[in-house]
């Protein structure tokens, strides 16, 4: 915001009075912002108990676990050179530190990797209120955070170990230091603009689907600066270069070739169209189903704080980004969770009018000694909020898909006092945790699934006729101690499991009700 002489501010063309003035500083220290949304994000670190999505696990914990402790299971994406190993790195050392420390033990090896990841959510929830702040004021950015923490697919999702979830947090840093996201009344510090290139890059490094994000940003700064050569010449091209040939030394390293990922990921999800293998979406998907789900009853407040803010670049953003996603045919939740957080500073705007209206309407009633027992429309928005995120985000959270997880931290406790020698998991791939929880060097065996130009895999084989399958697999394997299944395919199971001298020795709750396949109510499991 440009400042007056005497340190007054000139108002947003898009504020209201109220909003300007709250505008010249905030009540609260950047400090106590971000210790409280440290404190609150560490807590909700601690209260995910559930299992959401493979990729958490499988392309951050288990390839760290490998890293640090020399044992660890690589998906198929890694043999191709899909993946970076930067995002990994951060967390393969945070487990180094650990045993350093003498602490990768089941309590901690289980809580720490999201307990760290809730430090980096943190920070984004502190930059989403900075953001907020710097383009619209105190007034909304207060709203903005309220949002954030309050929204139930940001609680649920935003802490755990995905590439995705440190993409928000890079995305939200980043846009608070590009000119071109602010007003032109609210120009942004000399040099920022190279801190907001650098972690664009670092973004499209961790995850090149972040490109989307910032070609859009990009071009906005191409057609508002004035000093175009020098922003694609000095900075662009410079910083981007250093930060992808970073990257590239650290793949060389981990691959032990040069591999360029960011161009093999293109090949296989946009010009060979290889994520479709894991199941495909309507166009439309984004915007009738999955972001609006993720936004869920913040939705209405959203859309009146875009139409009321007239702030276009960011609400071009947002549907510039689900837009170019709709393409594809794979679609997921957490794909467009960068642009969660920038909908809910839309919903601050909305809830800052309704504070304002309210704050007026209260003035008028004292000064002529009305007296009013109801609610204010404030107040009926936050209890409906709130009354609406609060048990779904703890739902989710708590309860839903909570068996695969349970089941696994219960095995890595019994292989921790020697209880356990070796596991085969007769389910769907991927279904669980792995070497990342167990923290333990033991044979396990789980049903592939590795993309085969049509053919069925060994998970799609077992899940046609379980009985066949695991007689054909008994007759190769080593006999393991446990086996770990759901109960849908457990009641097929039974006598094969009794033949080969199974008996369950725990069952854990898993889901009331199906997602993509039967009701996988429980996990159980059986040992010999």
């Amino acid at each position: 915001m440009r400042q007056r002489k005497n340190g007054s501010s000139i108002k947003h063309p898009n504020l209201s009075d109220a909003e300007a003035k709250s505008q010249k500083k905030s009540p609260y220290s950047l400090k106590d912002v971000f210790l409280t949304c440290l404190g609150f994000r560490m807590l909700n670190a601690l209260l995910i108990q559930t299992y959401f999505n493979p990729d958490e696990h499988w392309q951050a914990l288990e390839v760290a676990h490998r890293i640090a402790f020399g044992y660890g299971h690589l998906t198929w994406e890694w043999e191709e050179g899909i993946r970076s190993y930067l995002h990994p790195m951060m967390f393969a050392l945070f487990y180094k530190l650990l045993a350093l420390l003498r602490l990768d033990i089941p309590c901690v090896m289980i809580k720490a990797p999201r307990l760290l990841q809730s430090i980096f959510s943190a920070v984004g929830d502190l930059y989403l209120y900075k953001l907020s702040f710097v383009l619209f004021g105190d007034g909304v950015a207060k709203w903005a955070l309220f949002s954030q923490l309050a929204n139930w697919f940001m609680f649920f999702c935003f802490n755990r170990t995905f590439s995705n979830s440190l993409e928000t947090t890079l995305t939200l840093v980043g846009l608070y230091y590009w000119p071109s996201v602010r007003s032109s009344l609210n120009k942004a510090p000399s040099g920022s603009r190279k801190w907001g290139l650098a972690l664009a890059a670092l973004a499209c490094a961790i995850r090149p689907t972040s490109a989307v994000t910032w070609v859009y940003v990009g071009l906005l700064e191409l057609y508002l600066t004035h000093d175009r050569l020098r922003f694609i010449f000095v900075e662009l091209i410079p910083i981007g270069s250093v930060v992808l040939g970073i990257t590239c030394l650290l793949d060389r390293l981990m691959y032990d070739s040069w591999v360029l990922v960011p161009l093999n990921f293109l090949k296989f999800n946009f010009l060979s169209s290889g994520g479709d293998y894991y199941g495909t979406h309507k166009w439309h998907w984004y915007f009738t189903q999955g972001f609006t789900v993720m936004v869920f009853t913040f939705l209405p407040f959203c859309v009146a704080g875009i139409i009321k803010s007239k702030y276009w670049k960011l609400s071009g953003l947002i549907l510039w980004v689900l837009g170019l996603y709709s393409i594809l045919g794979h679609k997921e939740f957490r794909f467009v969770l960068p642009v969660l957080p920038i909908s809910l500073i839309f919903v601050g705007y909305s809830l800052a009018a309704l504070d304002e209206r309210d704050s007026r309407n209260g003035a008028k009633k004292r000064s002529s000694c009305i007296c009013n027992k109801w609610p204010s429309r404030k107040q009926l928005a936050i209890f409906f909020l709130l009354a609406s995120n609060i048990p779904m985000a703890l739902y989710m959270s708590l309860i839903h898909q909570r068996g695969t997880e349970d089941a696994m931290n219960y095995l890595s406790k019994e292989a921790a006092k020697g209880k356990v020698k070796s596991i085969v998991f007769l389910m769907p791939c991927h279904a669980t945790p792995y070497y990342s929880t167990l923290h333990n060097n033991l044979p396990m065996r789980f049903l592939d699934c590795i993309p085969n130009k049509g053919m069925p895999t060994e998970s799609d084989r077992f899940m046609m006729d379980p009985v066949s399958f695991a007689v054909d697999f008994a007759k190769n394997w080593s006999h393991p101690s446990h086996i770990v299944l759901f109960d849908s395919e457990e009641r097929h199971l039974k006598d094969f499991l009794i033949s080969h001298s199974f008996r369950e020795v725990r069952r854990f709750f898993h889901a009331h009700f199906k997602v993509d396949r039967d009701l996988q109510a429980s996990v159980v499991v059986y040992a010999d």
